[in-house]
């Protein structure tokens, strides 16, 4: 078969032939794939940075997920037994999802990611409820985008967004954002606006994807004066922005703060259950009744080489057809 194959870390996957995938039991099967997304996770397991990234040396098929045709036509999306960015694949049948009509190959293999970026930070780390405040840290991005739709799905009541261009954040309260916050503005002003907004409307819930000197600002504005504050859930999700932060144990002490993180690792089986029973069933209905809108650019799969870094503005997602 012809795949997207990682030959090294660190090197582009190379379009090449590689050797069919074997199913090895009765909960795995084979699938003819049809368009395959590629993640930050992608690149950074590729790359072996990824903290799931296997550190066998041996060749390998690109893409953790995608969407594709079983033997008797049924069209799925599934988590990769092997890669994904092939024209096989085997998929665990236990975690797939049919996909609806009405929904073309790219959104659906293009969502998933996203929601699970999104929701499962959302539902399962903060317990987001009715009419609470949510802020969104790095919100222009393809995640954070489906972030702010989810929130409103699930009931915030205000949403602020931050990221680094304002053109970029004014176009997000078309999804449904209330408020933006720049965050190439001065620190002190950064800070300042954020004391402003979490006084008059308290925080409830913030889903960080840029972590780094950003959300030790963040974290910095919620810094309290000994007086009893609104209990704040803080959930990071991504680190853009930095892999570590400096954290003073006075602003533990001062606030109701929680803090978790979400990704593999973090999520429980009956949470991982849900996203594929529950959840992501739930979210391709919403992107077939166009209540829920990701961006996509694809390419062929023969192209895989020049638009593996190919630069994407906007919050899109690059989807892989083949």
């Amino acid at each position: 078969m012809k795949a997207a194959v990682v030959y090294k870390k660190g090197e582009l996957p190379q379009y090449t032939d590689f050797p069919d995938p074997i199913v090895e039991n009765e909960n795995q099967l084979l699938i003819a794939v049809k368009a395959s997304a590629v993640k930050n996770l992608d690149k950074n397991i590729a790359s072996g940075k990824h903290y799931s990234a296997d550190d066998k040396a041996a060749a390998k098929v690109a893409g953790g997920d995608g969407v594709g045709l079983l033997a008797d036509g049924t069209r799925v999306y599934a988590l990769g037994v092997t890669g994904m960015i092939a024209e096989k694949a085997i998929v665990d049948k236990h975690k797939m999802v049919k996909v609806p009509e009405g929904l073309d190959d790219c959104t659906a293999a293009a969502l998933p990611n996203a929601v699970a970026g999104s929701a499962m930070a959302l539902r399962f780390r903060a317990d987001i409820q009715k009419g609470e405040t949510v802020l969104i840290n790095g919100a222009t991005g393809v995640t954070g985008k489906i972030a702010i739709q989810l929130a409103r799905h699930y009931g915030a009541e205000k949403i602020i967004v931050t990221g680094r261009k304002e053109e970029t954040l004014k176009a997000l309260l078309a999804l449904g954002a209330d408020e933006y916050v720049v965050l190439t503005q001065p620190e002190e002003d950064f800070t300042a606006q954020l004391k402003k907004i979490h006084t008059t409307t308290p925080i409830d819930i913030i889903i960080d994807y840029l972590w780094g000197r950003s959300a030790e600002l963040i974290l910095k504005s919620l810094k309290g004066d000994g007086s009893f504050t609104p209990k704040t859930r803080f959930v990071s999700v991504g680190s853009l922005g930095g892999d570590t932060i400096q954290l003073s144990s006075e602003i533990l002490r001062s606030v109701d703060l929680q803090l978790s993180g979400s990704g593999f690792g973090s999520w429980t089986k009956m949470e991982m259950k849900q996203l594929i029973t529950e959840i992501l069933p739930e979210m391709f209905d919403l992107a077939v009744s166009k209540k829920l809108v990701i961006e996509t650019v694809s390419v062929a799969i023969q192209d895989i080489e020049k638009a593996w870094d190919m630069p994407l503005t906007d919050g899109k997602r690059l989807v892989v057809t083949i």
